[in-house]
């Protein structure tokens, strides 16, 4: 699916290729989206079916041509499992230096991919990929500050003078599918409960969570265990449960990363907003961006430093 912006030349195609989707822009100089594609041929799915002919084909959809702009790809696509890998970039890093690390793929025309960040430390190891090109997309060159990123592992970021020195990874969203489906607290949340993580159970289990963080395996326990005993419905459980775990998730954040600096919350949807409740009531002040707009504006950033001459 395609759909038209401007009338201004293309300058690059942007490419945020993920583990299960796949969405593309066909960018002008200036920044503006001219078309759009998007489909949900991922990491997994090109992991058998091959990268080329589905970037090839969405090229085509938005009306370009390979061989005519160059493009530049941000994402899963550079992971070791993707279609080439992009060797992570070291934590501390400039931010704006990041197209230092882009790897140009043997394909027709200009093809290059943007690394990932790895925080090689012995006691803190972590890793990010897609997400360091909307943290470009979002700061400015001596932005200083903190980033979260919510998701199915959530991001964490410190920032000083526009450098990711420190990160940290949260496997919120993957506990939260992991305990509700696959644990004893499948019986404490409705199989459509999911959409319903909002309201006082959701900000009853942030405050539980923010009250005892280190309780959290405890109270996950209470959870049912309330329910059982006739205190709390099976309708809350969604709720309370993604309470307790984004609660437990800010917690940890706050202790690590201070609430006393700006904070960026990049989100999108019924998650972005339940973060932005849940940081406002824990004491952050919120500047809210929107994450496919950080990711176009990212891509944006770099191609900018790798093809000049285009953006002139």
């Amino acid at each position: 699916m395609t759909a038209a912006y401007s009338s201004a030349p293309p300058a690059f195609v942007a490419v945020d290729w993920g583990t299960s989707s796949f969405r593309a822009w066909l960018m002008a100089a200036d920044g503006a989206q001219l078309a759009e594609t998007r489909g949900s041929e991922g990491m997994l799915h090109c992991a058998s079916a091959g990268f080329a002919p589905v970037l090839h084909d969405h090229i085509e959809k938005l009306g370009a041509a390979a061989a005519d702009l160059p493009v530049l790809i941000c994402g899963m696509a550079g992971a070791r499992q993707g279609w080439v890998e992009a060797p992570y970039l070291h934590t501390p890093t400039r931010l704006d230096a990041l197209h230092d690390g882009a790897i140009r793929v043997d394909t027709d025309g200009d093809v290059r991919i943007l690394p990932g960040l790895a925080q090689a430390r012995a006691d803190r190891p972590d890793v990010m990929r897609g997400e360091e090109t909307q943290l470009l997309g979002v700061t400015a060159s001596d932005f200083s500050g903190i980033v979260c990123i919510p998701g199915t592992h959530s991001k964490w970021i410190r920032i000083e003078a526009g450098a990711v020195v420190d990160f940290a990874t949260y496997m919120t969203g993957e506990l939260f599918a992991v305990l509700s489906q696959h644990s004893i607290l499948m019986h404490a949340v409705a199989p459509d409960g999911a959409d319903a993580a909002d309201g006082a159970a959701f900000r009853a289990g942030l405050a539980t969570a923010q009250a005892a963080p280190t309780a959290l395996s405890s109270t996950l326990f209470r959870l049912r265990a309330a329910q059982l005993l006739g205190f709390e419905q099976r309708s809350d459980g969604a709720a309370r449960l993604s309470g307790l775990l984004i609660g437990s998730e800010i917690a940890d954040a706050r202790a690590q990363f201070g609430a006393d600096r700006p904070l960026r919350l990049i989100g999108a949807g019924r998650l972005g907003h339940l973060y932005r409740d849940a940081l406002i009531a824990s004491g952050f002040t919120v500047n809210e961006c929107d994450a496919e707009q950080a990711s176009r504006r990212g891509l944006v950033k770099a191609a900018r430093q790798i093809w000049g001459a285009r953006f002139s």
